[in-house]
């Protein structure tokens, strides 16, 4: 929607919301019926469009940063805010990826015949309106709006101020990419303030918003979580950790733990503490790789023998997600140990293995109670489009409905359709 249109929307936060929701709903059931021709053709024109208006979208997004810089913006948040044409080839990429993927609404999930004649199935629907609250994401904007579409699903996007000139910017090319496709451009919409009201207006938005789904840090998703008074898919924290089993390859464990905490510090998948077991022989080693990667290490009374770079680590380091180059380092007594501390500490995101014993990997799978549980790989790789989602909408850590990387299936649900013959009940 162009600047000028906006002007004609309601300026008070829950008119505003409501307005939002009504066309969203009415998108909603357009969307829920549209071929997945169409809607994929959406998503390609949509990438067509950002591609052409590359400029204007990294101009907006310098902008964008000069200001996060100015009012003193966290390095984390700034790397997830910054774009440049890698990163904008990497939305529109994963535009046409989701656009690729197979349309889950209409799906048969299962069907039976009842010994009376009855036919019954459950079939895949679309959620219907999904809110997304999010800061300093502008990718959010169009990863977001691509599932929200493809899932028949209309989306109500809700960016932080960190962001805004980007968000607008992509979210034009979404919408473009709509009007193209013929489809209603209210599925895709951008709530056009950055006030706080809004968001609360989002939360209490019963009855036009079916769910929301906050992305940034853990005050905003704690406020969610206790002000909505609509379903919320979220996690709170990413305390991911990677536990170095005493039968790990040595030069995997060490370049594992570099990678899994160092290639992107400011992403909820990057590894928080990294466990080691008693009984591994070259724990220096793995010590020594993330020291020299740039990484601060805290650890425990034998981890801080190793070297004498390594800070004493506090209480509360085990519990802290430092989305920065800062690591915890435990030493654990083996396999129980390790299970034993992510229980304790962890909050259910991604937890990973480095061993060559089969029998320990798969114990440390089958014991480890979160989303994404993961053997000799990094935890960098808990992002949708790494597992073949083509993107995320986020990643839940709670048990209900979804779970890890949310894209096309978690967003939809199901009925029941039963098809009979003209049976009655006795």
């Amino acid at each position: 929607m162009s600047d000028a249109a906006l002007i004609d929307r309601p300026t008070d936060a829950v008119t505003l919301i409501a307005d939002m929701g009504a066309r969203a709903r009415m998108a909603a059931r357009v969307l829920a019926a549209a071929p997945s021709t169409v809607k994929a053709a959406a998503l390609c024109a949509g990438a067509r469009t950002l591609r052409a208006t590359q400029a204007g979208i990294l101009a907006a997004n310098v902008d964008d940063v000069a200001a996060g810089e100015a009012n003193g913006l966290s390095g984390a948040m700034l790397d997830r805010l910054r774009l440049n044409p890698d990163r904008l080839e990497g939305i529109a990429a994963a535009l046409e990826a989701v656009a690729a993927l197979p349309d889950p609404v209409g799906e048969v999930i299962d069907e039976s015949v009842r010994p009376n004649g009855l036919r019954l199935s459950r079939v895949r629907v679309p959620l219907g309106v999904v809110g997304i609250i999010y800061e300093s994401r502008p990718n959010v904007t169009a990863d977001a709006g691509a599932l929200g579409l493809m899932s028949g699903n209309a989306v109500i996007l809700r960016g932080g101020s960190e962001a805004i000139r980007t968000s607008r910017a992509i979210h034009a090319a979404m919408v473009a990419g709509l009007a193209e496709a013929g489809l209603p451009e209210d599925a895709i919409q951008l709530v056009p303030v950055t006030d706080r009201a809004a968001v609360g207006a989002m939360l209490r938005a019963d009855g036009l918003i079916d769910i929301i789904v906050p992305r940034g840090g853990k005050s905003l998703v704690a406020r969610v979580q206790e002000e909505a008074r609509v379903p919320v898919l979220a996690h709170l924290d990413g305390l991911c950790h990677l536990f170095i089993d005493a039968a790990a390859d040595p030069a995997k464990a060490a370049n594992l733990a570099v990678n899994a905490k160092m290639r992107r510090t400011g992403i909820c998948g990057a590894t928080e503490t990294i466990l080691i077991d008693r009984a591994y022989p070259a724990a220096t080693d793995v010590i020594l790789a993330l020291i020299d990667a740039g990484c601060e290490v805290r650890g425990d009374a034998i981890v801080q023998g190793l070297d004498p770079r390594v800070v004493a680590a506090s209480a509360e380091d085990w519990d802290t997600e430092y989305l920065d180059a800062i690591c915890s380092v435990a030493v654990v007594d083996g396999v129980a140990g390790a299970t034993a501390h992510i229980a304790r500490h962890g909050s259910h995101h991604t937890d990973a293995i480095v061993t060559e014993d089969a029998e320990t990997a798969e114990r440390f799978l089958a014991e480890v109670d979160s989303a994404i549980v993961m053997w000799n790989a990094s935890t960098q790789f808990a992002d949708g489009g790494e597992f073949g989602l083509g993107a995320e909408i986020g990643i839940s850590t709670g048990r209900l409905h979804a779970r890890g990387p949310v894209a096309l299936e978690g967003l939809t649900t199901y009925k029941w359709q039963v098809r009979g013959t003209g049976q009655t009940r006795p």
